[in-house]
């Protein structure tokens, strides 16, 4: 289950999509996130998949990699799907027993909301695979560089984020090892009730948390010893440069967000 983690890791590539400037992917994110919110039928949500397809397609990154993330919410898909199913009312019944009434319309709500979380949790798990921790983060503090004049402290947040993004891949492996060595123990984290499961978890949760705290302080110490005071006067190798692909990415972009908003005036099972 933890290898099936894969929020954090990059994925090192030549394609378009890694080439494109990490403002231009971060801006095409949000635009992405608004438009899978905003759809509302079927052709709009048709068009999502479509380009969400076209984008793995073109970064070279394998579905199977992409759905893999997706394990690890399998209970909270689920649980959407259920309650949606169950709970959302509608005019046509489909199915009714005693006080268990199922409707075409909660159906058609618990696909389209099951749908709305794959798409959004692949799409914005790409942002991660096409763009290292670094361009993350230079492309995050340029966007919101104008902050700066009310006090915010924009190049420590982007970089608490690019660290956060840089260790998740690292405190999944330290957790793997840590359960690997606790199961050479003796250790039982897949039978029995719940509680005891919990319980069971707890030497695991215990040195990963001191390991954590360690990795921290070194980073602190490292970080010091190069003489490291924030972002001020500080210069960069690379500088971040907008070109036409990136131009042409977020043409795309509104493009497909004025599609969704048409395509959802077309009422096909609409949610």
């Amino acid at each position: 289950m933890l290898k099936d983690i894969t929020l954090g890791q990059y994925f090192p590539g030549k394609t378009i999509v890694h080439r494109l400037d990490p403002r231009t992917k971060l801006l095409l994110t949000v635009v992405y996130i608004t438009a899978l919110f905003m759809a509302s039928g079927v052709l709009a949500y048709a068009l999502m998949f479509a380009v969400l397809l076209t984008c793995l397609t073109l970064s070279k990154i394998k579905p199977k990699t992409a759905l893999r993330g997706l394990r690890p919410i399998i209970f909270v898909l689920l649980f959407t799907i259920v309650l949606n199913i169950f709970f959302m009312r509608g005019e046509t019944v489909i199915f009714e027993f005693y006080r268990i009434v199922i409707t075409r319309e909660g159906l058609f709500t618990a696909v389209f909301m099951a749908m709305r979380i794959i798409m959004l949790i692949v799409g914005t798990f790409l942002l991660t695979y096409t763009t290292s921790p670094i361009a993350l983060t230079d492309g995050l503090e340029s966007i919101l560089n104008p902050l700066k004049k009310i006090a915010v402290p924009v190049h420590e947040l982007a970089m608490m984020m690019s660290i956060a993004l840089r260790f998740i891949p690292t405190l999944i492996e330290e957790t793997d090892k840590i359960m690997s060595a606790q199961k050479a123990r003796g250790a039982d984290f897949e039978t029995g009730s719940l509680i005891k499961r919990a319980k069971a978890i707890l030497p695991v949760i215990i040195p990963l948390f001191i390991s954590a705290f360690r990795r921290a302080d070194e980073l602190a110490i490292a970080m010091e010893s190069r003489c490291y005071h924030g972002g001020e006067g500080r210069t960069r190798m690379k500088t971040l440069k907008t070109a036409a692909r990136d131009y042409m990415a977020v043409l795309c972009g509104a493009i497909i967000i004025t599609s969704v908003i048409l395509l959802g005036r077309i009422t096909i099972w609409k949610i």
